[in-house]
Formats: C-alpha cells, sequence, structure tokens
C-alpha cells in the first residue's frame, strides 16, 4: 500500500469519511482543501446502476456547463467549403479536411475536441484508431458530428463537457476550478447531475445513481448525499 503524504494526511482530517455531504456543504469543504501550486480542477465521481456491456445501458452524452470549464479548449474542425468557413468565423483553433487528417496520421494532434461534418466522415474514419483510443472520435451523440459546426465550436469553447460510462459503471468529470465562486461550481455541478439523470437508460433498475464522491485535482474525496443527486431534473 502506498504511503500516505503528510500533505494528504493533513487534508484528510478535514474531512469526515462517515458523512455524505449535501452539494452546498461539499462546495464549502472541497474549496478549504486547495492545496496545490495551480488552480485545482473541481472533479466528480459517479457510480451508476447500469451494466454498460449491454448497449441499451449504455450513458453517453454531453452537456454545456454555465460557468465552463476554466480551461481553454482547442477545437478543430474537419469540414469543407462554406462549411469550414463557418468554423473559422465560430473560433475554431484549427479547420481542414484531407490535409488535417493527414497531420493525425503523423500523430500532430494540436487539439482537445475534434468536430466533424456528417458528409466528411469516411474521411475521419481513416484515423480513427489514432482518435478512439485518445477520446477525440468524432460522435452525434456528443455534438461533435453535425453540419452546425458553428454551434459545435462554440459549445466546446464555452465549456461543453462530454461523458461516457465506463465498463464498471462510472462516470467521472472535470466541473470547473476551485478558484470559481461557490454558485458558479453549484451550477456546473448540478447542470452535470441533470445531463446524468436525463440520460438514465430506460433499461436501468433500481437506484440510478449508486454513489458519488466530489474531490479536487490532489485531494481526498467528500462523499455526496445520492438522493440530492438523483432529484436533480
Amino acid at each position: 500500500m502506498a504511503k500516505m503524504t503528510k500533505r494528504l494526511k493533513e487534508l484528510s482530517e478535514k474531512v469526515d469519511l462517515k458523512k455524505n455531504y449535501n452539494l452546498n456543504e461539499a462546495i464549502d469543504n472541497i474549496k478549504t482543501l486547495a492545496s496545490a501550486k495551480f488552480d485545482e480542477t473541481v472533479e466528480i465521481a459517479l457510480k451508476l446502476n447500469v451494466d454498460p456491456r449491454h448497449a441499451d445501458q449504455m450513458v453517453r452524452g454531453s452537456v454545456v456547463l454555465p460557468a465552463g470549464t476554466g480551461k481553454k479548449v482547442r477545437v478543430a474542425v474537419i469540414a469543407k467549403d462554406a462549411k469550414a468557413d463557418e468554423a473559422k468565423n465560430a473560433g475554431a483553433d484549427i479547420v481542414g479536411s484531407d490535409d488535417l487528417v493527414e497531420e493525425i496520421q503523423k500523430g500532430n494532434i494540436n487539439f482537445d475536441v475534434l468536430i466533424a461534418t456528417p458528409n466528411l466522415m469516411g474521411l475521419v474514419g481513416k484515423v480513427g484508431r489514432i482518435l478512439g483510443p485518445k477520446g477525440l472520435m468524432p460522435n452525434p451523440k456528443t455534438g461533435t458530428v453535425t453540419m452546425d459546426v458553428a454551434q459545435a465550436v462554440n459549445n466546446a469553447k464555452s465549456g461543453q463537457v462530454n461523458f461516457r460510462v465506463d465498463k464498471q459503471g462510472n462516470i467521472h468529470a472535470g466541473l470547473g476550478k476551485v478558484s470559481f465562486s461557490k454558485d458558479k461550481l453549484f451550477d456546473n455541478i448540478s447542470t452535470f447531475v441533470k445531463a446524468i439523470n436525463k440520460h438514465k437508460p430506460a433499461a436501468a433498475k433500481g437506484r440510478y445513481i449508486k454513489s458519488a464522491a466530489l474531490s479536487l485535482t490532489m485531494s481526498p474525496s467528500l462523499k455526496l448525499e445520492v438522493q440530492e443527486l438523483l432529484d436533480m431534473k
């Protein structure tokens, strides 16, 4: 077992490991745990009562956080002609088609989000094996395969968070920075949880969210009151 550092031990003493915090309490407490020399990310972890091995229990989607993520996002768009111009005017960092795919094939991936128009997904498929493992493959469910490239670019730039349940039924996401005000963090977290609830599969039975926790990049986690999250619609 890894030895707990002095810093982590001191932080852990501020956390009641037996308590399930309501969201207001959790945000107040998480702000006291900031200890890094950088602006730590506020992260949520959810354990869902789904079996993602079954297609009808997959939870995947995206949501735009009202206060953004606090992170600068580099957006690339694969489009041609008028749609390429639309992407550039919307503020995309990189716009191309065959030339951009060639750069990806060379390993030059200088973006955090990739958007593509539906008619060029065949071209994107050439680099699917590169993009897929990195979580960069455009997908209609996350709004990154669309003809409305301007809106997709705006969403990505303004704080869109993509989520997908893993094989164990977990979802993890960064929902802002510890420097954000309490109100902004509450709005971001509640907006994210509402999106998760909205994507509850019809095939999911029982208590949808089994457990939840809030933490910083370098802090212990606080368990959240699950019923409060389930009530967020």
